[in-house]
């Protein structure tokens, strides 16, 4: 009897030693020390999510629609704000038309260094982005139409949808899609949104700024 008890105070010794190892190392963690979980399929989850980096607009491409302002620090009359034409560019004066588009605005702070190169003193001058809309026209057989303006580019059935689609009216197999090309000219592109609709593919066109978008009305005899 007295082995038996023996035994069992032993290991209730080696029980309160291993609690207490464990205390004192959870207690000298980091404050800011998270656990991480373990879940089920063995894969380790964290218990708070990451902060997310904050996004770099230098890295933005500028596009039709932006607004920015044009900073020359040595040379403030020169100071403007711009909104990009449907054409891509920018009017400046001393050196007129600029292509902004496709551009970041590091890339345009360089082609204007250069351009005013002659007018400038001190080799400076600052791009920033006020706004930036994707400007889009709906119309034809919707609910909405008119201008429609996104903070971010939409595909052609995502615009239909922001416009609301009218169902009884709209033939969604025959979407015009009309693209000013500059110089006078149109470009059309035929898309049937009615198959991405119905989850039949999906629609990889890619729309621009200003474009207009004609929803086709369905025919009828009367």
């Amino acid at each position: 009897m007295l082995n038996y008890l023996h035994r069992n105070l032993s290991r209730a010794s080696l029980v309160a030693a291993a609690l207490a190892l464990w205390a004192g190392t959870i207690g000298c963690q980091s404050p800011n020390y998270v656990p991480h979980l373990v879940a089920p399929g063995g894969s380790h989850a964290s218990a708070s999510s990451a902060p997310t980096t904050p996004q770099n607009t230098d890295s933005l491409l500028l596009k039709e629609g932006d607004t920015i302002h044009i900073s020359f620090p040595g040379a403030p009359t020169l100071n403007s704000t711009q909104t990009i034409r449907r054409d891509g560019k920018i009017s400046m004066d001393l050196v007129g038309e600029i292509t902004a588009s496709g551009l970041t605005p590091h890339g345009l702070e360089e082609v204007l260094l250069n351009k005013f190169a002659d007018q400038l003193v001190l080799k400076q001058v600052s791009v920033t982005v006020q706004s930036s809309a994707f400007i889009l026209y709906v119309t034809g057989a919707v609910q909405r139409p008119g201008e429609l303006v996104s903070d971010r580019p939409l595909t052609p059935l995502e615009a239909v949808i922001e416009a609301g689609i009218d169902h009884d009216k709209a033939d969604l197999k025959h979407v015009t899609i009309i693209r000013d090309a500059g110089n006078g000219q149109r470009l059309k592109f035929k898309r049937n949104l009615d198959n991405e609709l119905r989850g039949r593919g999906t629609d990889s066109f890619a729309l621009k700024p200003f474009d207009i978008i004609f929803v086709r009305e369905k025919f009828s005899w009367f």
